[in-house]
């Protein structure tokens, strides 16, 4: 079928997404920083499908980890279909007390490490065939919420990311953007919190990682159209004010 890199694939929506691009019959790259046991247990499961799977690790926030990871990556496939930029940071912080430091991260993260692994990636994405880039962004990145400036700048740059690589790198490679709603809940929300978003869900409820997994695999192979868009998968939530 393809070959596919994703990053953060070792829990939550990048694992989803890792395992559904394998079912969809992708050889795939996959990345994870601190989840390497479960990455290597996801990459057995893929294996054992038939699947060739490269294993890499790196911590995103460092500009020399992302230009190993870049390199290792180019020279383990020299042709790649689908790269998925899944791994994020989310924190809450009082916008008067967030530090240069977790801006400095956030930002190295959320959106630098996409923006040069793409650029790194093109020689492989340009020798795919019908490449597709996607970045997983945030109804944050549009409507932000108190308590998350840094989270919110860096989503709205990678939406924008998203639009800008859609024309630069058309016709060959598409770039589109996915945004995920209430599916993978952090771990720190408790019962009230989580209430208190289902509320605003006009389908009041919470969709699943497996929602954003079969979002991205329909545009990696049914979508050939479709680039510079941002797909809100999120129950209706950002359809409302």
């Amino acid at each position: 079928m393809g070959t596919a890199f994703v990053t953060g694939a070792g829990i939550r929506i990048g694992s989803a997404v890792a395992r559904a691009l394998g079912h969809a019959g992708y050889d795939l790259a996959l990345h994870a920083n601190r989840s390497l046991e479960s990455l290597g247990a996801l990459a057995e499961e893929l294996r054992a499908l038939g699947r060739r799977v490269t294993l890499h690790s790196g911590d995103l926030s460092q500009p020399e980890a992302v230009d190993a990871l870049g390199t290792q990556v180019r020279e383990a496939w020299p042709a790649l279909d689908v790269v998925v930029h899944n791994a994020g940071l989310y924190e809450r912080v009082d916008f008067a007390s967030i530090s240069r430091e977790q801006y400095r991260t956030m930002l190295a993260v959320n959106l630098d490490a996409p923006f040069f692994l793409t650029q790194a990636l093109l020689p492989s994405l340009r020798a795919g065939k019908d490449p597709l880039v996607v970045h997983i962004t945030d109804v944050g990145g549009e409507r932000p919420v108190s308590h998350y400036a840094h989270y919110s700048v860096s989503k709205a740059g990678l939406i924008m990311l998203t639009r800008a690589l859609a024309v630069e790198l058309a016709p060959h490679v598409r770039v589109n953007a996915v945004s995920p709603g209430a599916v993978a809940f952090p771990e720190h929300y408790d019962a009230a919190a989580r209430e208190a978003v289902l509320k605003r869900i006009p389908m009041g409820r919470e969709g699943s990682v497996e929602d954003i997994a079969r979002t991205i695999v329909f545009l990696a192979r049914e979508a050939p159209y479709l680039t510079g868009q941002v797909i809100a998968v999120d129950g209706g939530r950002s359809a409302q004010l």
